[in-house]
């Protein structure tokens, strides 16, 4: 094997998805080899800070933790909101991968994928997180082309296609044609402002305080975009603390008040597609009468969403196959793929 590819197979390039919610890294080769949520949780020891926990040991503490540890969510919005403990999860996500800090081996290229509503400051700080970390290159893809890479839509090719991407910070609404973006717009609301909203219809109409983690868990096995038939659906228990007593204690909710308490997220979404589908060229919209609507990302998991989006437009709507993982598949293939790396934005 000539020295240069030599190097490049041991550099383990990889495509990070650094998402609000959670972190997937793709490394060249071997595909998706690690899948953590978004959170590092620090200690504070005689005035000195320093990393205890990253990824899925640090969600375990969300909500949990003492007074000399806290739990933090370093991206907020889709956007690097700590960029110091964002770095410090890069490079715990880098070592993890290499199985340590492995010797004679080049520093990896990344790619990271960014919400297309990004400024250059937020992109020039993730930039720079990667390279403290210890990437050789940056290079940045926009998250609904790499979404759509990832949903094996015809990207490179004249054809107009919509692509809806509901991460945990940000919902991204493209359509793309050509390696290109011919029309985007970014929504800050995803799973986090869902979770959010949850929260806060069950403090107002229970008086029940819960927590993030419940929150996520109510969305998950209950959550929906339109009520069910009947009004009511499936029951879940949930345990809080009464904000009348003081108290811990439970109570049951169902599908028909999650899906009130979702209504406004849900609606939020909705128009940020009404709004790309006014703003797309004749022809392209045209191509969209065909090709329909694909959801990715976790939200596109909500039950009836698909459906509440092909009544309000009218227009065919598909759930990509695996949408948790498209955005990471897309930015790997990005990657790797030749075909592809004209989409890539060099840092």
């Amino acid at each position: 094997m000539p020295l240069p590819r030599f190097f490049k197979f041991m550099s383990h390039d990889m495509a990070i998805d650094l998402g609000t919610a959670n972190t997937l890294v793709y490394v060249r080769g071997r595909g998706i080899v690690l899948n953590e949520p978004s959170v590092v949780a620090m200690e504070t020891v005689n005035g000195i800070r320093r990393v205890k926990a990253v990824g899925d040991d640090a969600k375990l503490m969300m909500g949990k933790t003492p007074g000399t540890i806290e739990a933090i969510r370093p991206l907020r919005d889709g956007v690097i909101a700590d960029i110091d403990i964002a770095e410090e999860m890069i490079k715990h996500f880098i070592r993890k991968v290499h199985g340590g800090k492995p010797r004679f081996v080049r520093w990896p290229e990344i790619v990271i994928c960014v919400p297309s509503g990004s400024t250059k400051v937020e992109r020039r700080a993730i930039r720079d997180a990667a390279s403290n970390a210890g990437a050789s290159q940056v290079f940045l893809i926009d998250e609904p082309m790499a979404a759509a890479i990832g949903a094996d839509m015809p990207v490179t090719e004249p054809i107009g296609s919509m692509v809806v991407d509901i991460g945990g910070g940000t919902t991204e609404v493209a359509v793309l044609s050509l390696r290109g973006l011919a029309y985007t717009t970014s929504v800050r609301v995803g799973g986090d402002k869902m979770d959010e909203a949850i929260v806060s219809y069950v403090r107002r109409n229970h008086n029940l305080l819960i927590g993030e983690a419940t929150a996520e868990r109510i969305k998950q096995e209950v959550g929906c975009a339109k009520p069910p038939v009947d009004g009511i659906g499936a029951v879940i228990h949930i345990k809080g603390r009464d904000l009348v007593n003081g108290v811990p204690k439970e109570i049951q909710i169902n599908q028909g008040q999650v899906a009130e308490a979702l209504s406004e997220p849900v609606a939020t979404i909705v128009e940020g597609v009404r709004v790309a589908l006014e703003n797309t060229a004749p022809e392209l919209a045209a191509d969209i009468v065909d090709q329909g609507i694909v959801l990715t990302g976790g939200g596109a998991l909500l039950q009836g969403l698909d459906e509440v989006l092909r009544d309000e437009t009218g227009l065919p709507v598909t759930v990509a196959e695996d949408p948790l993982t498209c955005v990471a598949l897309g930015t790997g293939r990005a990657l790797e793929d030749p075909m592809f790396r004209g989409v890539l934005q060099n840092g």
